[in-house]
């Protein structure tokens, strides 16, 4: 019998603060009209001094466990996604265990940037197929606001902070679950989307060549969303919802296209969330299952580019 990490729980958590493009505005040279054309983007959730990765993270993961009906006792491992840990150790994930109360079992973070979500839902598919956990939860939490240059009008005005999460728990058979994922990192990109070294007089910051950024992106996704069909013998107009990282409009619009998905089966949150990075595709399939878009039985595919660079595609049957 087929071992399978099946998704039985979603959840989500975004800061009470919104900093929309207007008041942005106020602050550099740019404007709602600008922002909105190049990236979709209206608004976006700002963490407060006291929220963290892993506050936000935690609070996503008990939504995740309470809608599975799963108890925090009961999770084998915590795999967090992050590229904004609160210390460079202990862990986030090992945080959000102690938030939790969770004193057994094994948590670490993962770092691929905008992709993390994705390499990390392969990682806990891997721990559940091989049999070393049955039940995983699986983070995406980012406060990106606090390595952003809020000077730099080309960087600031596209990310935002958040956490989402899912319980991944292992059942026999092959009806639904991650039927596969595909990983992809290349460094000799890794300086066209990088966060800088903290100096003495210079905070760390994330810096990015957008167009090049935006060039590789549109490439490699649909390199992995077409070896994610291939793999799994499927066509392109048996995806039920495409639901892709939120860093721009233009390019989930893109990919919408290559599959020829009408904008109805596009889950989209950009344009209120901004991108969070790891965060983004937890977030945005929480949305689509708590409103009811996404049923069971509903094939789902995920897609994500990051920093590093780093890329790639999961495959789901809810």
């Amino acid at each position: 019998m087929t071992l399978r990490a099946c998704l039985t729980g979603v959840g989500g958590y975004l800061p009470s603060r919104i900093l929309t493009n207007a008041e942005l505005a106020e602050r550099i040279d740019t404007s709602d009209e600008w922002i909105r054309e190049r990236t979709g983007i209206a608004q976006r959730h700002i963490a407060d001094a006291g929220e963290t990765a892993a506050s936000m993270g935690a609070a996503a993961a008990r939504a995740a466990l309470d809608w599975a009906k799963v108890a925090a006792s009961e999770v084998d491992a915590v795999i967090v996604a992050t590229a904004t840990p609160d210390n460079p150790f202990p862990s986030v994930a090992v945080r959000i265990m102690g938030e939790l109360g969770i004193t057994h079992g094994f948590g670490f973070d993962v770092s691929a940037a905008c992709s993390g979500f994705v390499f990390a839902l392969a990682t806990a598919e891997s721990f559940i197929r091989s049999r070393h956990a049955r039940r995983v939860l699986v983070i995406g939490t980012e406060v990106y606001s606090r390595i952003l240059d809020w000077n730099d009008r080309t960087t600031c005005v596209l990310f935002g902070d958040g956490a989402g999460a899912v319980l991944l728990e292992a059942e026999d058979g092959e009806a639904r679950g991650i039927l596969s994922t595909h990983l992809h990192s290349d460094g000799r990109f890794g300086d066209i989307l990088y966060v800088s070294p903290h100096g003495e007089e210079q905070p760390a910051v994330l810096r990015m060549q957008g167009r090049e950024v935006f060039r590789h992106a549109v490439v490699k996704l649909a390199e992995a969303v077409d070896e994610a069909l291939a793999a799994n013998g499927l066509k392109a107009e048996d995806v039920r919802w495409l639901v892709p990282h939120q860093a721009n409009l233009r390019i989930i619009d893109g990919m919408a296209r290559k599959l020829g998905l009408p904008q109805e089966r596009v889950v989209v949150t950009v344009d209120r969330h901004a991108n969070t990075s790891a965060a983004s595709i937890p977030l945005a399939l929480n949305e689509a299952v708590r409103d009811g878009r996404i049923r069971t039985g509903d094939l789902v595919l995920m897609e994500a580019l990051g920093g590093g660079l780093t890329w790639g595609s999961a495959l789901l049957r809810m």
